[in-house]
């Protein structure tokens, strides 16, 4: 049976997975690697441990009898740069895109590039940090130059796995246009920042998303690899032609919205509005919202207060009567002025205490109310203006039954549906490169749906 190889790594869990020609999963691997510390003391992903994990659940691959390897790829976790010399060798750990970015440093490079606003709208990336992975190499150059200058290749993540198997060194549009501070997405090039700060000429020749490096001792087609996110838009777009937006839930809860072309504002971007790259090139209008992260941080907390099992959350399926009942109180009690980027940067479950609720059911409903009004304002922010007739979710949220029926409730103008599909990220990684390791069409049905009424 032929097969492709992809390799899923998000920034807590790492899974590999075989599709065959259909795209059916016929063999995974995952596991959570521990994080170690970077030189200053900041929790980082392991990337020695990684890159032994991935050669050898490769040589695992190439053991199985039954399947025949045809292709590689690879979907990652963005905002995660690794720095490579002229031999490949890596040269500093994978910096944590949550450790605090140096205000002076912000300040500094916003200064040089004509402030804030201006920067942001035309990189299509909030100010955000550490998170805006060209930050990352400034703050290098500027805090160490003599090891910035032993750098041959900045590379994202994906291309840094990629070029483990080829030895050859691409960048990849899904990973540079994604909220970078690296591209000029009016000008559809490097921000003019990059050559004058002598960055430019470490950044590998950009590849095409559906090429492949073929090995000659093999024959195995290798991937260059795709922003994560990027990548868990190509089935949809493969599968639907009607507009449509993508919420895709997991530590971060993005909804993508590939028929939404108007420009970002400003506003926009404060509410954590970005555009995402398509891997042909077009972008795509993204909300995000750390909702996931949220999510796992409050019911490891209900759980601890109520003496019950972290994942109790699984069980517990939507009560409108216990919604209403929520609602029945927030009514009688008097309202607080919040604005629009407050609620969406900040869940009012964090003033909520757990002594208000009888159970641990009515506390997540309320858990669960906080994160969706969070999430109708993140959506909102893509969908506007465009004729967008159905919302997709795909990831954890897709399964959370409270979650589905409050979107469907808040949405009533468009169709809501869970989508079920064998990890998107991954698939799409897969779907990416079709043309070069499988003669078959792509089916039209890798998409499950169930859809949820208002």
């Amino acid at each position: 049976m032929n097969v492709v190889a992809i390799f899923d790594i998000g920034k807590t869990n790492k899974k590999v997975f075989l599709f065959d020609e259909n795209y059916k999963i016929v063999w995974e691997n995952s596991i959570v690697l521990a994080e170690t510390m970077d030189d200053d003391d900041f929790p980082c992903e392991n990337i020695e441990a990684l890159r032994n994990w991935v050669f050898d659940r490769l040589e695992d691959i190439k053991s199985l009898s039954e399947y025949v390897l045809k292709a590689v790829n690879f979907s990652t976790y963005g905002a995660s740069f690794i720095y490579v010399d002229e031999n490949g060798k890596v040269l500093t750990p994978l910096y944590n895109y949550l450790k605090v970015y140096p205000e002076v440093l912000k300040r500094e490079f916003y200064k040089k590039y004509k402030g804030e606003e201006k920067f942001a709208v035309k990189t299509a990336s909030p100010v955000l940090g550490s998170l805006n992975s060209g930050m990352q190499i400034y703050r290098l150059k500027r805090e160490n130059p003599e090891l910035f200058n032993k750098i041959r290749y900045c590379l994202h993540l994906p291309q840094y796995l990629s070029s483990l198997f080829t030895g050859q060194y691409f960048s990849d549009i899904t990973s540079i246009g994604c909220h970078t501070n690296l591209w000029n997405f009016k000008k559809t090039k490097y921000h003019s920042w990059l050559a004058k700060d002598g960055v430019l000429e470490k950044m590998p020749p950009i590849h095409r998303g559906e090429d492949t490096v073929t090995l000659s001792d093999t024959s195995i087609s290798i991937g260059v690899g795709l922003h994560d996110s990027s990548s868990a838009i190509i089935p949809y777009t493969i599968n639907f032609e009607e507009p449509f937006v993508l919420l895709s839930t997991g530590t971060w809860s993005i909804s993508l919205n590939p028929f939404n072309n108007a420009p970002l504002t400003f506003e926009e971007l404060k509410s954590d509005c970005l555009c995402y790259m398509q891997y042909t090139g077009k972008p795509v209008k993204a909300a995000r919202l750390f909702s996931g992260n949220e999510h796992e941080i409050q019911t490891q907390k209900m759980a601890a207060y109520f003496n019950v099992p972290s994942d109790s959350f699984k069980e517990v399926v939507y009560d409108k009567e216990i919604i209403a009942y929520l609602r029945g109180i927030d009514l009688n009690k008097p309202a607080l002025e919040k604005d629009r980027f407050t609620i969406s940067t900040d869940s009012a479950f964090k003033e909520v205490s757990f002594d208000d609720f009888k159970n641990y059911k009515i506390a997540y409903h309320r858990l669960m109310l906080n994160i969706m009004e969070q999430q109708i304002l993140s959506t909102k922010l893509v969908l506007h203006q465009s004729a967008v007739k159905k919302i997709f979710v795909d990831g954890g949220f897709s399964k959370n039954s409270i979650f589905m029926n409050l979107l469907a409730e808040a949405f009533t103008d468009v169709e809501v549906y869970a989508a079920s599909m064998a990890q998107a990220s991954a698939l799409g990684a897969a779907l990416a490169i079709h043309q070069n390791w499988n003669p078959k069409p792509i089916q039209n049905d890798l998409i499950d749906l169930k859809f949820y009424k208002h």
